[in-house]
C-alpha cells in the first residue's frame, strides 16, 4: 500500500477514535458513580448535534456572520443544554430507581433513548431527513503525495485532545475530581467524609452528557451531515469501546474508542471490495477480545462491580 494512502487511513481512524472515545468516557463516568449503564447516552449525542444546528439557524436569523462566533456559540449551547438534560435524567429518572433491580434502569434509559430519538424525528423541522451541518472550520489542506492533510481535521483532533486532557486534569487534580473518584470508589465512605452524593452524581452526568454533545458537534463537522439515528450507532460503538477498554476505567474507554476505530480502519483496508463490512469485522474482533479478556483491556482497579 502507498505510504500516503496508509497515513490517510490512520488520520481517518484517529478522527473516528476521538469521537468514539468521547462517547465511551460518558458511559464510564455514569457507571463509575452509580453502577448503571445509561443506554440513552448515544441519543444525547443526537440531541446535542441538533441543538447545535438549531442554534446555528438562530444565529443566522440574528445576522451573525462570523464562523468562529457561530461555532463557539453552537458548542456552548449544545454542551450546556445536554449538561442540563443529563442532570435532569439523573435526578428524575436514574436516581429514583437506585433501589430497583438494575434491569429497570436499563429498560428506562433504553426507552428514554427512543423518546429522544423519535422526538428529534417528529418535532425538529423535517427531522426525518438528514440535515446538512455547516462547515465552520477552515477547509484548506496540504497534499503530501496521496495523503491529504485537512486543517479542519487537525483542529478537531486538537480540540478533542484538549477536552480529554482537561477531563483528566479535572478528575485527577481538582477537589471536584477527588469527590467524583471518592464516590466511584466507596459511596458510603464518601458520604461520611462530607461529600454531597447527589450533587456529585448530577455534576458527573452533566460532564458525561456535555462530552456527548461535543462528540455530536464533531461528528457533524466531520461528515457535514447529521441525522436523527446517528446517536444509536455512536451509542453502540461507544458502549462497546467502554466495555472492551474496561468499564470503569477512563483510560480504558479512551483506548477502547481508538481501538474500535482502528479495527474499522483495518477492516476497510482488508476488505476494500466490501468496506461496508468493516463494522462486522470490528465487532467480530471485539467479541474475540472479550472472550480472551472478559474484564476488558484495562481492568477497573477501584472496586468490584456487579
Amino acid at each position: 500500500m502507498d505510504v500516503g494512502l496508509f497515513i490517510q487511513y490512520v488520520m481517518n481512524g484517529l478522527m473516528l477514535g476521538m469521537m468514539y472515545a468521547l462517547v465511551a468516557v460518558g458511559f464510564t463516568l455514569f457507571f463509575g458513580v452509580l453502577d448503571i449503564i445509561k443506554f440513552s447516552h448515544g441519543d444525547v449525542v443526537t440531541v446535542g448535534a441538533f441543538a447545535a444546528l438549531a442554534s446555528f439557524g438562530g444565529l443566522n436569523a440574528l445576522g451573525f456572520k462570523s464562523q468562529l462566533v457561530d461555532l463557539a456559540v453552537m458548542i456552548a449551547i449544545a454542551t450546556l443544554a445536554m449538561a442540563g438534560l443529563g442532570m435532569l435524567i439523573a435526578r428524575y429518572l436514574v436516581m429514583p430507581l437506585r433501589s430497583a433491580p438494575p434491569l429497570n434502569t436499563l429498560l428506562i434509559t433504553l426507552m428514554l433513548g427512543t423518546v429522544l430519538r423519535e422526538s428529534v424525528r417528529l418535532f425538529y423541522p423535517q427531522g426525518a431527513n438528514p440535515k446538512p451541518f455547516p462547515a465552520l472550520l477552515p477547509r484548506s489542506s496540504i497534499d503530501l503525495g496521496s495523503f491529504n492533510l485537512r486543517l479542519d481535521n487537525v483542529l478537531m483532533l486538537a480540540a478533542g485532545t484538549a477536552v480529554i486532557v482537561g477531563l483528566q486534569f479535572l478528575l485527577n487534580r481538582s477537589k471536584l475530581g477527588l469527590a467524583i473518584r471518592a464516590v466511584a470508589q466507596d459511596e458510603e465512605t464518601a458520604r461520611t467524609m462530607g461529600v454531597n452524593f447527589t450533587a456529585i452524581v448530577l455534576v458527573t452526568f452533566a460532564i458525561g452528557s456535555s462530552l456527548a454533545a461535543f462528540a455530536g458537534v464533531m461528528n457533524g463537522l466531520y461528515y457535514n451531515e447529521i441525522n436523527f439515528g446517528m446517536g444509536l450507532y455512536l451509542g453502540v460503538i461507544g458502549f462497546s469501546a467502554a466495555i472492551i477498554g474496561g468499564l470503569g476505567s477512563i483510560y480504558g474507554a479512551i483506548l477502547g474508542g481508538f481501538l474500535f476505530a482502528g479495527l474499522q480502519t483495518i477492516g476497510t483496508v482488508l476488505l476494500p471490495f466490501a468496506s461496508a463490512y468493516k463494522d462486522v469485522f470490528a465487532f467480530a474482533v471485539v467479541i474475540a477480545i472479550m472472550a480472551w479478556r472478559p474484564t476488558g483491556l484495562i481492568r477497573e482497579k477501584i472496586s468490584e462491580r456487579v
